[in-house]
């Protein structure tokens, strides 16, 4: 296999080349700032042996419990080092790789903020895995060392963005070049048992966010509680508003850190180090559900210590219908967008928003002819009109009464999801209109493919040993084929 340098000026676009290579061709590929969540042990890293660190005897000793370290939302931990954290992901990516082949494996600056005392140790891996795989390799320290080994060197300039020098040929197109470069398969992560158990140490027994969350709420709904015992069965509604918002307000910090989160996590499988973005979205999807479900008992249990007569299930399906309607967009848009946190917030923060607008449940009957007409929109309106002392004022359809209480939260439910339902079609729209660029991407590949500038290159680059897409991995942990990624690559894409 072959070991592919691509050097040049700062500023000159190795990264963007690089990030680019890996929109044509989804690979392996390490960012020149990867992100890891610094709360996580390295003992807890999935079938990873850390006593292979070059380092790892010092921590053995003194501190086996070492984080990653590093910072997370503000907030540092303290752990390794950015040059020992260089090294984990590299060592992670080689244990991953070393029992498979015909990846294509991109790095980004592997040896920024690694002394040279480490230097054999880096490139031993790297012949290591050369063996068996493609390297892509970006770097701007240890240059002579990495041209002497390379099999290939690129080089780029920050003058002229269009072409590429690739060895000895000036003048590459660099469409061309990304493509050819592109010589290699991807990682296929694989749900073991240990990365389940994983996501349980680190998100579940370990997670201080969830430990935030029950905190907050047993201190919010105990003065709830206190403030609002023994309540006349008159003020239901008021008791009701109250208690939802807290509800909302007491998963709210945990909904908000799903973006950031997201973020952490799909770098991490980048890095190879847990099993894929999906299944660990669903897990995270599955977790918050569940948190929403416990606010959701707690709640309806301190309604019925504060107030009589809400003790039927009818009620608990109300308010927590009532909340999911105001909880599954953050879900939706946080794990399940590329949408940054500020976005986020707001987009999820609409329905609540428009809940308070146009759901008419806190001036029933007002607003005009018309905007009333959004209040069927809203889970909060048919759990209005079950409530005794305020159904008589919410406005149902002229001429019709307002149905029986199992009807309403059928409608409840329905109007509860509908965020959800729009939002999976929006998503649906989505894949589809990408799966048609997708196969134009492939036509524009397989006509690049043809011509005879890019056969030439491709044999410049690996001789013989080109690598042919096939349905059927070579070995675990390999996945055939030139898999592109549903993104644009800009002005430069084919």
């Amino acid at each position: 296999m072959t070991l592919t340098v691509c050097i040049g000026a700062s500023g000159s676009g190795k990264t963007t080349f690089l990030e680019d290579v890996y929109k044509v061709n989804k690979c392996t590929y390490i960012r020149q700032y990867h992100k890891l969540r610094p709360f996580i042990q390295v003992k807890q890293i999935p079938s990873f042996d850390p006593t292979e660190l070059p380092f790892w005897s010092i921590y053995e000793k003194e501190n086996p419990n070492i984080k990653i370290g590093g910072t997370i939302a503000g907030e540092f931990m303290p752990g390794f080092s950015g040059g020992q954290r260089k090294m984990l992901m590299f060592e992670l990516i080689y244990q991953r790789t070393k029992n498979s082949t015909d990846l294509l494996i991109c790095l980004d600056e592997p040896f920024a903020g690694v002394t040279d005392d480490f230097l054999p140790y880096i490139m031993g891996r790297v012949e290591e895995m050369r063996k068996n795989h493609n390297l892509l390799l970006v770097t701007n320290d240890h240059v002579d060392t990495l041209k002497s080994t390379a099999d290939n060197i690129i080089t780029v300039s920050a003058i002229d963005r269009t072409t590429v020098k690739i060895n000895d040929k000036e003048g590459v197109s660099r469409v061309l070049a990304l493509n050819a470069v592109s010589n290699g398969n991807d990682y296929e992560h694989s749900t073991e048992k240990s990365t389940l158990q994983f996501f349980f140490d680190v998100e579940i027994s370990a997670s201080a966010g969830l430990g935030g969350v029950l905190g907050f709420t047993i201190f919010a709904m105990t003065w709830f509680l206190l403030t609002h015992y023994d309540s006349k069965q008159e003020y239901g509604a008021t008791v009701l508003v109250g208690l939802q918002i807290i509800a909302f307000f007491c998963i709210n910090p945990y909904l908000i850190a799903l973006a950031d989160w997201r973020d952490f996590m799909t770098e991490e499988s980048e890095a190879l180090m847990h099993a894929s973005v999906q299944t660990n979205k669903a897990l995270k999807s599955l977790l918050t559900l569940t948190l929403l479900g416990l606010i959701s008992i707690t709640t309806f249990g301190i309604l019925n210590l504060c107030i009589d007569g809400y003790g039927d299930a009818k009620w608990f399906v109300a308010m927590l219908f009532d909340s999911a309607s105001l909880t599954l967009p953050f879900i939706c848009f946080g794990l399940y967008t590329p949408l940054p946190l500020q976005f986020v917030q707001i987009l999820a923060s609409l329905p609540f928003l428009f809940m308070i607008f146009c759901s008419t449940t806190f001036s029933p009957g007002a607003g005009l002819e018309g905007v009333r007409e959004l209040r069927w929109l809203f889970a909060r309106f048919y759990f209005w009109c079950m409530i005794p002392e305020v159904k008589g004022d919410m406005e149902w359809s002229e001429g019709n009464e307002i149905p029986s209480d199992g009807t309403l939260v059928l409608y409840c439910i329905m109007s509860g999801c509908l965020g959800l339902f729009l939002f999976l079609i929006a998503l649906a729209c989505w894949a589809y209109k990408s799966s048609k660029d997708e196969v134009k991407k492939d036509e524009a590949r397989a006509e690049l493919e043809a011509s005879k500038a890019f056969q030439e290159l491709q044999k410049e680059l690996f001789g013989d040993r080109i690598i042919v897409a096939s349905p059927k991995a070579s070995a675990p942990g390999a996945k055939g084929g030139f898999k592109k990624v549903n993104q644009s690559i800009g002005d430069d894409a084919l």
